[in-house]
């Protein structure tokens, strides 16, 4: 039995929770003894197909040519393409009628979580789905001076300093223009945001925004390595909140980093996050705004040794187990 992960656009994808998904992926499969193969000339038995691009179509049509069958990893929906980069709610329709398109000629369904699949059920499709996590890699978020000491320096930040951490695309789905308002409203506080979107396929409401940006807020745009690293292990809180998700490996990040964790309350978290037993959760602005300040002044109890323990079960490793089964399950019916 022989997999071919398939991500189409690698290069474009890379900064992305997708391009993550691909590493995660890669040593999900290392750590499960799962041959696997990245170049779509080899030979292989099962397509596991990642992405929802140009080529995508002729892949899986190639793969049924061959007799080799097709899992497709349903990373995307049409409620998360919406409020991301600009017409995309007018063309979230087309988006949603290709996904069904492309997701109906699989064998089988990954979906990140349970809340996805609901949505793909919702769409009409009635392909056995199954959610496994995208993972996290566990060794990459133990505490590490060095890495602390990099984010410090990089930033020219002071161990005084309060620092709130968000990471994501410059979405409006990802909650950007609530956390320029919370940090607003927090100015005794740093609020740092990772993450970058080319601002031509912004809409105006956040180039806008970008502009006027709170005298406390930074934004590094996309940063890998010990920076980030650091800054999750080093920040005072991590504030993440988005409005629509299918799970936010960022989430999964700041949890391994034994962050303190504060999200909106949404459909993806249903399940796996708990309020006040492994983050703590808001709706408004007004609820991140008490819990951000509390949380800083140690005045609600730490979350985050519950945090961790969810990272430990979405941890490589365990991924790797539960794709196994999906692979051997399509494999014994070719």
């Amino acid at each position: 039995m022989k997999v071919l992960l398939y991500f189409e656009s690698e290069k474009v994808l890379s900064i992305s929770g997708i391009g993550r998904a691909r590493r995660h992926q890669i040593m999900a499969c290392e750590s499960a003894g799962i041959d696997y193969t990245l170049n779509p000339l080899d030979d292989y038995d099962i397509l596991h197909i990642n992405t929802t691009l140009l080529n995508s179509k002729a892949m899986v049509e190639n793969a049924r040519r061959h007799h080799r069958a097709v899992i497709y990893h349903a990373h995307s929906t049409e409620e998360d393409f919406r409020n991301s980069f600009m017409f995309s709610n007018q063309l979230a329709p087309f988006v949603k009628n290709h996904l069904i398109s492309l997701y109906s000629s699989a064998d089988e369904i990954i979906t990140p979580t349970p809340y996805a699949k609901s949505l793909l059920h919702s769409y009409g499709i009635e392909l056995p789905i199954t959610p496994i996590s995208n993972g996290i890699d566990l060794g990459r978020f133990v505490y590490d001076k060095d890495k602390v000491e990099a984010f410090y320096r990089y930033f020219s930040l002071s161990r005084d300093d309060k620092i709130v951490l968000g990471v994501g695309m410059l979405f409006e789905r990802k909650g950007i223009l609530d956390f320029f308002e919370v940090a607003r409203a927090l100015p005794e506080y740093k609020f740092i945001w990772f993450g970058t979107t080319p601002k031509i396929s912004l809409p105006p409401v956040i180039n806008k925004a970008l502009e006027d940006l709170p005298l406390n807020v930074i934004m590094p745009g996309y940063v890998k390595g010990a920076i980030i690293e650091g800054a999750y292990l080093a920040s005072d809180c991590f504030f993440f909140p988005s409005y629509e998700e299918t799970e936010g490996i960022v989430v999964l990040e700041a949890l391994a980093s034994k962050q303190q964790v504060i999200v909106r309350d949404i459909g993806a978290f249903e399940g796996w996050l708990k309020d006040k037993e492994n983050c703590y959760m808001g709706k408004t602005k007004e609820d991140f705004i008490r819990l951000i300040d509390a949380c800083l002044k140690k005045e609600l109890p730490s979350t985050t040794e519950g945090g961790y323990e969810v990272a430990k079960s979405r941890s490589i490793e365990e991924i790797g187990k539960q794709l196994k089964t999906v692979y051997e399950r399509v494999y014994q019916k070719l």
